[in-house]
C-alpha cells in the first residue's frame, strides 16, 4: 500500500521527460493516472509503462492550450477515473531568445500554455480536489526566475514567474477547502536536456559543476518522489512554496 493508493492524479506533459517521470513516480506509490499530452504514441508508452507497474492509467490527449476545452476533460477524467485528487501542471510550449527577437505571438505561446492552462486545469480540477479532502497540486515553474543571467530566458522566466504567482495565491484561498498547492523548479535530464548536452559536450559539463550536487535530477527518483513526497501525508502541513529542485544551483532567497 503506497501514501497515494486510491487517489487519482492529472499530469500534464506526461509522455516524456519530467512528466513521464512524475507520473511513474505517482503510480508507484498506488496512485490511478491520467496521462495527458498531445502525442498519442508518446502517452500510450507511459500509460503501457504504468500500467506494467500495476497501476491504473488512461490516455488522454489533449492541447493545454486549448483552455476552453479543459473543464470538460476535466470532468471526463473525474467520470472515468471516478475522482480527481492530484493535478500536476508540468506542460511548456513556449519561446526562448532575446527578447528583441520574439514576436507578440512567440511571446504569448508560453504564456498559453504555461499560467492560462495552469490556471483553467486549476480552477476545472477546483471543485475534485475539494471533495477528496486531501487535495494537493504542483506545478512546474524554473529557476531561470532567478537567474544571475536571464539573457534569451525572458519570455519563459516571465510567464513561470506568473505560475508561481498562481501558486503563491492559490494556497493562500484553498487552504481553507484542504487544498495544498506548491511549485518545483526542477533541473532534469530530460530528452530536451540530453540531447543539448549530447550537441553541447563542453557547455553540459560546466553546467553540472555549477551544480553543487554535480548532476542534473533524473527524472522519475529525484523529481517524480519529490513530487509524490509534496503530494502525501508526509508533506500535509507545506502550501505555497517554491520547491528547488535543482542540486542546490538556484538561489531563491
Amino acid at each position: 500500500m503506497g501514501h497515494l493508493q486510491g487517489k487519482v492524479a492529472i499530469v500534464t506533459g506526461a509522455g516524456q521527460g519530467v512528466g513521464q517521470g512524475i507520473a511513474l513516480a505517482l503510480a508507484g506509490e498506488g496512485a490511478a493516472v491520467a496521462v495527458l499530452g498531445r502525442t498519442a504514441a508518446k502517452l500510450e508508452a507511459t500509460r503501457d509503462l504504468l500500467r506494467a507497474r500495476g497501476a491504473r492509467a488512461e490516455v488522454f490527449t489533449c492541447d493545454v492550450s486549448d483552455t476552453a476545452r479543459i473543464p470538460g476533460l476535466v470532468d471526463e477524467i473525474a467520470e472515468r477515473l471516478g475522482r480527481v485528487d492530484v493535478l500536476v501542471n508540468n506542460v511548456y510550449d513556449g519561446a526562448y531568445g532575446p527578447l528583441l527577437s520574439l514576436s507578440d505571438t512567440d511571446f504569448q505561446k508560453g504564456f498559453r500554455s504555461g499560467p492560462f492552462a495552469t490556471f483553467a486545469f486549476m480552477k476545472a480540477c477546483h471543485p475534485h480536489l475539494k471533495s477528496s479532502g486531501d487535495g494537493a497540486v504542483v506545478n512546474l515553474v524554473t529557476s531561470a526566475m532567478v537567474r544571475w543571467d536571464l539573457s534569451t530566458y525572458g519570455a519563459y522566466a516571465a510567464a513561470k514567474t506568473a505560475v508561481r504567482s498562481l501558486t503563491r495565491t492559490a494556497a493562500n484561498e484553498w487552504g481553507p477547502d484542504g487544498i495544498r498547492v506548491n511549485a518545483i523548479a526542477p533541473h532534469a535530464a530530460s530528452p530536451g536536456y540530453l540531447r543539448w548536452a549530447d550537441a553541447n559536450p563542453q557547455e553540459a559539463e560546466a553546467f553540472c559543476a555549477s551544480v553543487p550536487l554535480r548532476r542534473v535530477g533524473d527524472c522519475e527518483r529525484d523529481i517524480g518522489r519529490a513530487v509524490v513526497m509534496l503530494c502525501g501525508p508526509d508533506a500535509r502541513y507545506l502550501t505555497g512554496a517554491t520547491v528547488p529542485l535543482d542540486g542546490g544551483q538556484a538561489n531563491f532567497d
